[in-house]
């Protein structure tokens, strides 16, 4: 019988090492590592605090520890305050998945995208897809006071990570995503997942009834990932 070393099997059968099983064995560190591994995009530490019940204080050294050990990545933009740079966390692409994650999502993705193209399906298609998604995903926001503020929620709440400008037209206001969960999927499948996008948002949209898409801007655009809307 041999004796488990600190060095990881290669392949899908790979083994946590020592170090990253102490990281875990803290339960708020495997509290951090349940949210990040539950949510669409990365998260500031801000928004794991609020989900925890803990202080951003309490929350830095395990972000830090579980960095060390390989657990967590982390991406730098300039969006927080003056001076101070807002960090979000995501799960390591070697972290471990500790049967957290479902590997057969984006297995699925991939396949149904394949089988798309297989079939011609073109960005019509994707777009009708997609608004019948959008327009079913609108009626639980019935009682949101605008079109705006519902879809920046729902893109949100599935990893769009919404940030709202102003745009050069008056009463319109620009959607970007700073985040793409689709992101993988759009670089090779760009008409077909963007299309799905685009009607999503469309649908969502025309359902709440007082906004519409003025353009929707894909990942080939020159302004990518972004959508403008105009009110009635």
């Amino acid at each position: 019988m041999s004796v488990a070393n600190d060095t990881a099997p290669s392949g899908t059968d790979r083994v946590p090492s020592r170090d990253v099983l102490k990281a875990l064995g803290d339960n708020t560190r495997y509290a951090i590592y349940l949210e990040l591994a539950r949510s669409a995009r990365p998260l500031r530490t801000a928004e794991i605090s609020e989900a925890l019940g803990l202080h951003n204080n309490t929350v830095r050294p395990h972000l830090d520890r579980m960095r060390e050990a390989g657990l967590i990545d982390v991406t730098t933009d300039g969006r927080g305050e003056v001076g101070r740079p807002q960090h979000r966390f995501s799960l390591a692409a070697e972290a471990p998945s500790l049967g957290l994650e479902p590997p057969t999502v984006p297995v699925l993705a991939k396949m149904v995208l394949n089988m798309a193209e297989r079939l011609q399906a073109s960005a019509a298609d994707a777009f009708a897809v997609g608004e019948t998604e959008g327009a079913g995903r609108a009626a639980g926001y019935a009682a949101y006071p605008s079109a705006l503020e519902a879809l920046v929620d729902d893109l949100d709440r599935l990893g769009f990570d919404p940030v709202v400008a102003e745009s050069d037209t008056p009463d319109n206001a620009v959607v970007a995503f700073a985040n793409c969960p689709f992101a993988a999927f759009a670089e090779s499948h760009p008409d077909l997942v963007c299309g799905l996008h685009h009607g999503l948002v469309a649908g969502f949209v025309e359902t709440m009834g007082d906004a519409e898409v003025a353009e929707f801007c894909s990942i080939v655009h020159r302004t990518p990932c972004q959508v403008e809307l105009t009110s009635h």
